[in-house]
């Protein structure tokens, strides 16, 4: 099963929507399976430049992409060791017969016994390259290592670690200190991270936190936790929270103030899931299907004090949350998604009122998606003004043990001369 996710993800699925595909009859999948199957095709991507450098090595031609994602998926479960290697070959094995027959069946045994002969030899050579020792595509290598020079590796060693759980508290509900100490009465380990955060020591699923289905709390990156402070909206404004799926900075937002939240998204299916976070909070929005760079469609002549503009991007800031994002992007999505970012940024401070802010948010490490677009934003719109923020002060965020990585600029329309 976690080869038939690995292999949509190589087609170009997600691997959300990949283990979507795998899962769709859950009464057919034991919740011990449903986990095994999704840490196997999280690990196999996450390692996939150095698995499949080792398994283009052990075929003399390419094999159908069922087969080949069928061979990387296990040889990433031959090297966590958790399983006897005969079982774990007896199985691919058996996995290959509907692929191909008995020819598909010869040759994954050959193939991964020779894995296991050679291992070592194949392994390092994998490591030779720069793809299979950092995990990353050669392009997306050499951009990182181009725009940060002294922090590069960092970055990528990072984005190949499994993430950080962190905790919003609705602050509407409960206090961060009482939380903790209720987590810590359920023996759970954890600490306070920004103004709102708690980081857990492990992992856990939603359901065993205390208050979650109550709404004290949701799942939120610690990064993602600065947008709503650094907007900073008051009792009373009107607040425009453009592309706003899922709704965490937009329930954020509304926990922290008395404010009037219009929350925009063009996905139908994806505004649902708006309502359904702030209905579970206990927080209620103006939410809108619509096309952020087309407000005059959904509102009118409307203006807004702040604007929340968390824009499409690459999400390269985020990859050890999704390894899958890694291998689906090209060289050339940078530009495309730097283009519609332009166009968002265009559109929406239009609906600023003067003196209003706008902050500009992204999960993305690409400086063309960050800054070199806000400095390309100010070059076309004098009345805009970037505000220095405290944190982080040149609004680049890199992915760390306790967040993601994200970019923030902080804009603000000067009034008009009198």
């Amino acid at each position: 099963m976690a080869s038939r996710v690995v292999a949509q993800v190589a087609g170009g699925a997600s691997l959300t929507v990949a283990l979507a595909s795998a899962f769709r009859s859950e009464a057919d999948v034991s919740a011990s399976l449903r986990g095994a199957v999704q840490d196997l095709a999280y690990a196999t991507l996450r390692d996939c430049g150095f698995v499949d450098r080792i398994a283009d090595s052990l075929a003399t031609r390419p094999p159908q992409p069922e087969i080949r994602a069928l061979i990387m998926v296990s040889i990433t479960s031959l090297r966590t060791g958790r399983r006897s290697d005969h079982a774990i070959v007896d199985q691919a094995v058996d996995a290959a017969t509907p692929l191909g027959g008995e020819r598909a069946k010869g040759f994954v045994n050959a193939v991964l016994r020779r894995f296991l002969r050679e291992r070592d030899a194949l392994e390092r050579a994998a490591e030779m390259t720069e793809p299979g020792r950092y995990r990353h595509p050669q392009w997306w290598i050499d951009r990182l290592r181009g725009a940060y020079p002294h922090d590069w590796e960092l970055i990528l060693a990072v984005s190949n670690t499994h993430p950080a759980m962190t905790l919003r508290v609705n602050r509407r509900r409960a206090t961060r200190e009482d939380y903790l100490a209720r987590l810590a009465a359920h023996d759970i380990e954890a600490r306070a991270v920004g103004e709102d955060g708690v980081l857990l020591a492990k992992p856990m699923p939603v359901d065993a936190l205390p208050g979650f289905r109550a709404g004290e709390v949701s799942v939120q990156d610690a990064g993602a936790q600065l947008a709503a402070p650094l907007l900073d909206a008051e009792a009373g404004m009107q607040v425009l929270d453009a592309c706003a799926a899922p709704g965490g900075k937009t329930a954020h937002l509304l926990e922290r103030a008395d404010v009037a939240v219009t929350a925009v998204d063009s996905d139908a299916a994806r505004a649902t899931r708006i309502r359904e976070n702030l209905d579970r909070l206990g927080l209620a929005a103006n939410v809108i299907v619509g096309d952020a760079t087309r407000p005059q469609a959904w509102a009118g002549d409307a203006r807004y004090d702040r604007i929340l503009l968390d824009a499409p991007c690459t999400a390269s800031g985020v990859v050890r949350r999704h390894p899958d994002i890694k291998w689906l992007r090209r060289a050339g999505d940078v530009d495309r998604f730097a283009a519609a970012q332009a166009a968002l940024l265009d559109a929406l401070w239009q609906r600023l009122l003067p003196g209003g802010r706008m902050l500009y948010a992204t999960c993305s490490v690409f400086p063309e998606e960050n800054v070199v677009q806000v400095e390309r934003f100010l070059s076309r719109h004098p009345d805009a003004h970037r505000l220095a923020i405290a944190h982080p002060v040149s609004g680049q965020l890199l992915p760390a043990h306790d967040h993601d990585g994200f970019f923030y600029a902080l804009l603000e329309m000067r009034p008009a001369a009198a």
